[in-house]
């Protein structure tokens, strides 16, 4: 079969390699997927770039991946049955989505049932668990409030405002980029501001008391501003790392954190296979309804992972990237 091997933390057209590998044999407790599509993650460039100490080289990356079942161990997973798989170590401890078959843990594997094409269907999980489990942990009560998606670009941003847009919650949507209005624009934002590095102005020119609710996208380094941007005892939830930057230096929670703001986090790690199941299975069919969008940005082929880990890097994307493995 084929798969991208990472051979070593670097620059992706010098590390990624395309390659004939044996096909995993299945295991106890472990069935094989054929891998139809898989879209790239930001943490998977973090890893290539040798971010993840405790990642072993060479290794097929992938934090998650959609496909068939083609050989299983599991009575619930019938050959042929349409899975997705997220997070539990795939691409880290042991070989993940990036090529045409995976051997995974039969607990991470979430069957499906659709017809979305399989470039549709490789852009949801990741994101869209992420951004769902991001709203549940701001915990939004009652009608009429607004959220702040910061680094709204992100395919989580934009998976981001389908959710919040059907919750009838108020959007503001940040970019650096002025290329990239009209693409949230399109994806539903209520408002969109341009991050020149004084966002709480152009902000409060829409929410003079700031957000209600602030979606922190871009990582540590803006976390403590987000704090003081969104409105007094709002909630801020921290769910993603876009600027590379993981740590608050010197966090002093008592000088940084309004008094009454609240700030929380998400690790898509807690939706899982089973954890995730119902979440994904509606999200699924939402989008094939016309509810939600799939925000999919451009596809690639599996040999042209470099490119694609490229295109990530240089943040041209607005939306998802997603390979194909056929």
């Amino acid at each position: 079969m084929r798969a991208a091997v990472c051979e070593r933390p670097g620059p992706p057209e010098e590390v990624l390699r395309v390659r004939e590998v044996p096909r995993p044999e299945v295991r106890d407790g472990w069935s094989l997927v054929r891998v139809k599509g898989f879209g790239l993650n930001r943490s998977e460039l973090m890893t290539r770039q040798g971010h993840s100490p405790n990642v072993r080289f060479p290794r097929v990356l992938g934090i998650e991946c959609v496909g068939v079942v083609a050989e299983s161990t599991d009575p619930r997973l019938a050959l042929g049955t349409t899975v997705a798989a997220v997070m539990g170590e795939m691409g880290r401890e042991f070989d993940g989505g990036y090529a045409e078959y995976a051997l995974l843990p039969n607990e991470l594997l979430i069957p499906l049932t659709t017809d979305l094409p399989w470039e549709i269907l490789a852009a949801l999980p990741e994101t869209y668990l992420t951004a769902y489990g991001a709203l549940q942990a701001l915990d939004v009560q009652g009608t009429g409030h607004s959220l702040l998606i910061r680094g709204g670009t992100s395919s989580v941003g934009m998976a981001m405002l389908s959710l919040a847009g059907k919750r009838g919650l108020e959007t503001i949507a940040s970019t650096r980029n002025p290329d990239k209005v009209d693409a949230l624009r399109q994806a539903g934002a209520t408002h969109v501001v341009l991050d020149d590095g004084d966002l709480a102005t152009a902000v409060r020119k829409i929410r003079p008391e700031g957000p209600d609710y602030v979606l922190e996208l871009v990582g540590a380094n803006t976390t403590v501003d987000s704090l003081h941007l969104v409105a007094p005892g709002g909630t801020v939830c921290v769910a993603g790392m876009l600027s590379g930057v993981w740590v608050i230096p010197q966090f002093e929670p008592v000088a940084m954190i309004p008094s009454g703001t609240k700030l929380t986090s998400f690790h898509s790690d807690d939706l899982k296979g089973a954890a995730g199941a119902e979440a994904l299975q509606e999200i699924v069919d939402g989008v094939a309804a016309g509810e939600y969008r799939p925000h999919l940005d451009r596809t690639f082929r599996l040999d042209e992972i470099a490119e694609a880990h490229r295109y990530m890097e240089d943040n041209r994307a607005a939306g998802k990237v997603v390979v194909l493995t056929s």
